[in-house]
């Protein structure tokens, strides 16, 4: 029996997790989005690690994970914005790398060609430290006893991996830019 599709599926649940959990947290029901953006988060590592460790990768799920991911984060961090749980600037930051990659990966399709997207060692972290972000601020409104402290500091090490990374994503395709330019020239010749 082929199990092959079931990191796409977990994707397309992850994708259906958004509006309940973007919901649940307009409705100021915080425990229950940390269920459902906790299952949401739980599912995005599940995927990946099924994919690589059973080799069930697809270019569908090369397309559906960033897409679920992206989706999920902006989503989530957009409403936290709009409640007033999140400042302006971090949700600004974050919206903005995500345009900037998602644009620049347009850009690099109509310009060279087909991109083999793959996160950088610091996409990485800034993803898990965006969810652990998001989750440290729900939990703290749902309950008062999380350290505001530690609260802050996540979000601080978020800012700072959300510019780092953008900057590395810009830098990490460019470069991938230039050396494909090279190779079709010399091609051409």
């Amino acid at each position: 029996m082929n199990l092959a599709w079931i990191p796409n599926a977990i994707c397309v649940l992850r994708i259906l997790l958004v509006a309940p959990s973007a919901l649940a947290l307009l409705a100021g029901r915080y425990e229950l989005t940390l269920v459902l953006f906790g299952v949401a988060a739980i599912s995005d590592g599940l995927d990946g690690w099924l994919a690589k460790h059973f080799g069930w990768t697809s270019r569908l799920g090369k397309i559906l994970d960033p897409i679920a991911d992206k989706l999920l984060l902006v989503t989530v961090f957009l409403t936290l914005v709009w409640i007033g749980l999140v400042p302006l600037w971090l949700g600004v930051a974050v919206v903005v790398r995500d345009i900037l990659i998602v644009g620049g990966a347009i850009i690099y399709r109509v310009l060279i060609g087909y991109v083999e997207g793959h996160p950088t060692p610091v996409s990485k972290l800034n993803t898990l430290l965006q969810l652990t972000f998001v989750l440290a601020v729900i939990a703290a409104a749902a309950w008062q006893n999380v350290p505001r402290p530690l609260v802050v500091a996540i979000g601080a090490a978020t800012l700072v991996t959300t510019v780092v990374s953008g900057i590395d994503y810009v830098l990490t395709y460019a470069r991938e830019a230039i050396r494909a330019t090279r190779v079709a020239s010399r091609s051409a010749q």
